[in-house]
């Protein structure tokens, strides 16, 4: 008798995150393919698709859930986000929307701090760092689009590059000047906490950053940048009615942090831990504690703020 088919994992791209999640998944099935590939051949019923690539993934997500195959997607366009989030998923598969850092790794963060309220009022999510070229692209651009949030009940655009705020990232990075800019992670996460009052997404930037958002890039983006960092911090009540604000994030290369996410979400299909149908991170549905482990375990550590100083 025959071993059963183990499900191949098809990674589309050739950037840093789809290189990166490659030698993740030493000892898995695993195929690389650059962005022109269109899931037409190579693949058979229950394979997972990973879309590293840049650009639009509803289309090619639609057409590969359609051939039986299980979708993971790695992107950060707004537009995007809500074609993936409207999408109809036939049968038993699944299409996990948002599996880099942000959304992705935000969203699993999120759910382990809202687990530990009764009631979960706002949720504040900040960026710092890019992976490669395409992100580094997308971070300059994000800063002169609309800045999509919600707040009580209703989306509000704000203009990219407004509202500064000082935010705390793990260590090293320590306080960054941070600024509302058109993030995916808010519209990933509305869809998680629909009764939240209040949930935002902001990235980190240089004055120079917000000036030159409008134009071009002055100078070709390196090949990776340095390390980068994720902070997550949720409000609420704990179920006496004590209001506690909590924040955990990570320190970590982004193109890293942002791989080791998505290795969780595929070998979690695989595994058969990952739910049928639309998944976000911050699903309710979804065995966070498994998930994060996974993370873990491709070497991406978590941190929390205890407020208790740690000996030197």
């Amino acid at each position: 008798m025959s071993a059963p088919r183990v499900a191949t994992v098809h990674v589309v791209g050739r950037g840093i995150v789809a290189t990166r999640l490659q030698r993740m998944l030493a000892g898995r099935p695993v195929i690389l393919h650059d962005s022109r590939w269109s899931g037409v051949s190579g693949t058979a019923a229950g394979d997972v698709v990973v879309l590293a690539h840049g650009g639009e993934h509803a289309t090619l997500a639609a057409a590969l859930l359609a051939r039986g195959l299980h979708v993971v997607t790695v992107g950060d366009s707004i537009g995007d986000t809500q074609a993936l989030l409207d999408a109809v998923v036939p049968g038993d598969r699944s299409l996990v929307v948002g599996a880099a850092m942000s959304p992705g790794l935000s969203g699993l963060i999120t759910r382990l701090l809202a687990d530990q309220l009764a009631v979960v009022d706002e949720i504040h999510v900040a960026i710092h760092g890019t992976a490669g070229p395409t992100c580094a692209r997308d971070h300059h651009r994000a800063l002169s689009g609309l800045s999509p949030s919600w707040r009580d009940g209703a989306w509000i655009d704000h203009v990219g590059g407004s509202g500064r705020e000082l935010c705390w990232f793990p260590e090293p990075i320590g306080a960054k000047d941070c600024y509302r800019a058109r993030i995916a992670s808010p519209i990933a996460l509305h869809r998680a906490f629909p009764d939240a009052r209040r949930i935002s997404a902001r990235r980190s930037a240089r004055r120079r950053d917000r000036f030159t958002a409008w134009l071009p890039m002055l100078r070709p983006p390196h090949q990776e940048g340095g390390t980068g960092a994720l902070r997550v911090e949720v409000r609420g009540a704990l179920a006496n009615g004590a209001r506690q604000s909590l924040i955990a994030g990570v320190a970590e290369l982004v193109g890293t942090a942002s791989a080791a996410t998505t290795a969780a979400f595929a070998t979690g299909i695989v595994d058969g831990i990952v739910p049928p149908g639309v998944v976000v991170a911050a699903s309710a549905e979804l065995p966070t504690i498994d998930v994060l482990r996974r993370v873990e375990a491709f070497g991406v550590r978590l941190q929390e703020f205890t407020g208790i100083p740690q000996p030197g």
